[in-house]
């Protein structure tokens, strides 16, 4: 056996978050999306990941999902209402 084949042996599976990221790359490759930029991948993925992250984290505050809430409660509010929201990841140019 050669040292090379030993450390394939050994090299530790791939974790679920790598394994994902790696089908993600492939498949922006693929369709030919950028990693980086106005329309890459990594922007869409952050954009999804932290609306995900929001919806799920008011739907825990609120106890309920949106459009879905127990008829006896105290309120009207049913999470119906949206607007657009703006994050930015980089910093603002400054200007002199």
């Amino acid at each position: 056996m050669t040292t090379l084949d030993a450390v394939k042996r050994n090299k530790p599976e791939s974790s679920a978050e790598e394994l994902a990221a790696k089908e993600l790359v492939r498949m922006a490759a693929e369709r030919g999306l950028s990693l980086t930029g106005p329309d890459g991948l990594l922007k869409q993925f952050t954009k999804t990941v932290l609306e995900t992250a929001l919806n799920e984290e008011m739907t825990e505050h609120v106890g309920h999902d949106k459009h879905h809430a127990e008829p006896d409660r105290g309120t009207s509010n049913v999470r119906n209402g949206s607007r657009s929201k703006t994050v930015l990841t980089e910093p603002p140019h400054r200007r002199r």
